[in-house]
């Protein structure tokens, strides 16, 4: 699944492809996504100038004079922006023809993306408005991860990757950051003190600084707007690599489910 880098790699390749375009008509081939496109998109988004493209968790925000659009890019979902006679892929879902003589393209092959419209403000919308701070914001800091997690049982890294304690950071990046802050994974998240939550924040800011930089994570299927695929694989120091020896200490990395999903970890680095 896209992870933050990888949606924030998305919004700024798109960033000077669609900023200042007109959409000038909207193509819908397949409703069904996660949520089903709205009928009303391809009359309400044509002549609809983007304005900007923001992030939100892993939400993108195409704002525009008369509303925004919601993209998720769910599983498997990517966007690119082609000439608008390249012919169609299996799986391209939906088509916003710009001025240009280009098209943006929504690729979906699990359809657990969405696009969705909202005419108010968007982070007041549903699927945002309970999310909690983008990791580098000042809200995300030891103090408040310390004091959200008193008395928690759950182990650390599902409370890591829970959007309510900060959003973005799925299941690749809280492996390399709990690695990179000596934090064994297992451990519950109540019997973590403020100043070991001090190194687990320094360590996600720079993962994901170190993953945007290289363009996001490509495991299966995440490419970037221009179909380039992220290079931050080669940079991994536990995720999916169980078995062989840590790069710190050579002991041999673990693998363990937590929360039913795979998490790797050195035994002797993090405690």
């Amino acid at each position: 699944m896209p992870e933050l880098p990888e949606v924030e790699t998305t919004r700024r390749g798109l960033e000077p492809l669609l900023i200042g375009r007109t959409i000038a008509a909207v193509s819908v081939h397949n409703r069904a996504l996660r949520w089903p496109v709205p009928y009303g998109l391809a009359h309400t988004l044509p002549g609809q100038m983007v304005q900007a493209i923001e992030r939100r968790s892993k939400y993108l925000l195409l704002r525009c004079a008369a509303g925004t659009l919601l993209v998720h890019l769910g599983m498997t979902g990517h966007l690119r922006v082609v000439p608008a006679a390249e012919p169609l892929r299996k799986h391209d879902h939906i088509e916003l023809l710009l001025d240009d003589g280009h098209t943006l393209r929504f690729n979906d092959s699990r359809r657990f993306g969405a696009m969705l419209w909202t005419a108010d403000e968007p982070l007041a919308h549903p699927l945002l408005r309970e999310l909690g701070p983008e990791p580098f914001a000042a809200a995300f800091n030891a103090a408040n991860l310390h004091r959200r997690a008193k008395g928690r049982r759950v182990t650390v890294k599902p409370f890591l990757m829970d959007a309510r304690t900060v959003v973005g950071i799925g299941n690749i990046y809280a492996s390399e950051a709990l690695f990179r802050a000596g934090i064994d994974p297992r451990r519950p998240a109540g019997q973590i003190g403020a100043a070991r939550y001090a190194r687990l924040v320094t360590a996600v800011r720079a993962v994901l600084a170190e993953a945007i930089a290289a363009g996001g994570t490509t495991i299966r299927d995440f490419a970037d707007s221009s179909g380039q695929p992220g290079y931050f694989r080669i940079s991994l120091r536990v995720y999916d690599r169980a078995g062989e020896p840590c790069v710190a200490c050579g002991t041999l990395i673990h693998l363990v489910r937590l929360g039913q999903r795979s998490t790797y970890f050195c035994p002797r680095c993090q405690r």
